[in-house]
């Protein structure tokens, strides 16, 4: 079966404290999702001071992002910082360049990218798809994920557990109104299992595992208001990566999640398994130097450094 990599110990103790629990997630460096609010762009520094400029040596490095999708990106007072942030700021001193910083639709990160004009790199934990990959380059994948479902306390019970991971099954949402990201793998998956029949042609999901179940989909402009739409009893749950999901769950009550799994049988499974994504830097086709200089940066973070960013912007380190 299909397992969720481990993070390390010390990330994986901590963050099964939060109200998820369990190992949902784990940085892949070198081993090969979010919201709008009104536009705006900020200077990096290393360590993500978004008030700082890097001193030029070249050209301002455009980085598109959207700051709703803690901890890789998220607003600490006006200025964006996260896990995405920092890794982007160390490529800009390696470089000599300023990196600037801009707050967009996730939707539109893809396609600007690829246009080249005005952002020469998309940084929001990106999942790597066939399709993206057709329209930008992506950096070596640096975090695996998988999706989360999240729902109020108490209001659903889980199918299962894998090791310390308390699941519930795709089959359980069947009938419910799902809250999602708008753009993010979240809306392409829970898209997918609603409305793919045999055939059809996705980059993520297992066709239709919720076709004509009466599941309905509702898109937001952040999981955070996702999440709000459940509390005001306009959706059922939540599907959203592991830790954007962990962090709302710890910092608003009365909400607990789980991960998202298939049954077994499932694409010839023989035990549930899970959802898995790889996230990472996507930059305009042709440029190399920057590209490589994000690699050579994941590269020089690891896996130890890329989970100390992580429980650096979850707040617990």
């Amino acid at each position: 079966m299909k397992k969720i990599l481990a993070l390390t110990m010390a990330v994986a103790m901590s963050l099964s404290l939060a109200a998820c629990g369990g190992n949902g997630g784990s940085a892949s460096s070198n081993k090969g999702g979010a919201s709008s609010g009104t536009p705006s762009s900020a200077s990096g520094s290393q360590g993500g001071d978004a008030s700082s400029a890097q001193p030029s040596g070249g050209a301002d490095i455009s980085v598109y992002t959207n700051a709703y999708f803690a901890p890789f990106e998220y607003y600490d007072g006006t200025d964006i910082a996260g896990v995405d942030v920092d890794v982007m700021n160390m490529v800009g001193e390696k470089l000599g360049r300023k990196v600037v910083y801009t707050n967009v639709e996730f939707g539109t990160i893809i396609d600007t990218v690829s246009a080249g004009k005005l952002a020469d790199v998309g940084a929001a934990g990106i999942t790597i798809t066939d399709s993206r990959k057709e329209l930008v380059d992506f950096s070596d994948p640096y975090f695996t994920s998988v999706q989360y479902v999240i729902y109020p306390a108490g209001s659903m019970t889980p199918d299962g557990t894998d090791g310390d991971v308390s699941y519930i099954l795709w089959d359980s949402l069947a009938g419910k109104k799902i809250g999602v990201q708008a753009d993010t793998t979240g809306d392409i998956y829970v898209d997918m299992e609603i409305n793919a029949a045999d055939g059809d042609d996705y980059d993520l999901g297992r066709d239709g595992v919720l076709l004509n179940s009466g599941a309905e989909e509702t898109r937001y402009d952040s999981a955070q208001l996702a999440a709000d739409a459940v509390g005001a009893g306009q959706v059922d749950v939540v599907v959203v990566d592991y830790l954007p999901a962990s962090y709302i769950v710890e910092k608003n009550s009365g909400f607990e999640c789980a991960a998202l799994y298939y049954a077994a049988g499932v694409d010839g499974a023989e035990a549930p398994s899970p959802t898995e994504e790889q996230y990472a830097i996507c930059v305009t086709k042709g440029q190399d130097e920057l590209l490589a200089a994000i690699n050579g940066v994941l590269a020089d973070l690891g896996e130890d450094g890329i989970n100390d960013l992580v429980m650096k912007h979850m707040g617990l380190e």
